[in-house]
């Protein structure tokens, strides 16, 4: 095969209509556009959310509350989960992303207490609920805070 012999699979590309080429062609005079008014126009139409000079929806709604952009986002992980992991292992937050228990490392790991832990693990997090630190060292691990 050469370049000038590749072209479009059959059938993925037609052709576009001409508009506005007279009146045996069905599109002719108007184009398709009816007539006269805003849409007729060449760049008219009106923008998304316009309501017709109506006060919009956007703006009737009441702005409430706020968004801390300083607040901290942390991956929570339940200690169930924690279940996939060999009995003595260090459990840290890279360990976690590699085997795909959280998708991204954001300020920090939380573990919760959600769910049963049979093994004894050495987690390391930057945060622990007192249930998630309870169950670990119940199971004979360490729950170390980073």
């Amino acid at each position: 095969m050469k370049l000038y012999q590749l072209s479009p699979a059959e059938g993925s590309v037609k052709k576009s209509k001409r508009k506005g080429r007279g009146p045996g062609s069905g599109l002719g005079k108007t184009a398709g556009r009816g007539h006269k008014g805003q849409k007729s126009r060449s760049g008219g139409g009106v923008k998304p959310g316009f309501e017709g000079g109506q006060m919009p929806l956007t703006r009737r709604l009441p702005k409430r509350g706020f968004t801390n952009i300083f607040a901290k986002v942390y991956n929570e992980v339940n200690v169930a989960q924690l279940e996939v992991f060999e009995p003595d292992t260090v459990v840290t937050p890279e360990l976690l992303k590699e085997k795909g228990i959280i998708k991204k490392l954001n300020d920090g790991v939380k573990i919760l207490g959600e769910g049963e832990l049979n093994k004894k693990l050495t987690v390391k997090a930057h945060k622990f609920s007192k249930a998630a630190q309870e169950k670990i060292e119940a199971a004979g691990g360490k729950a170390e805070v980073i």
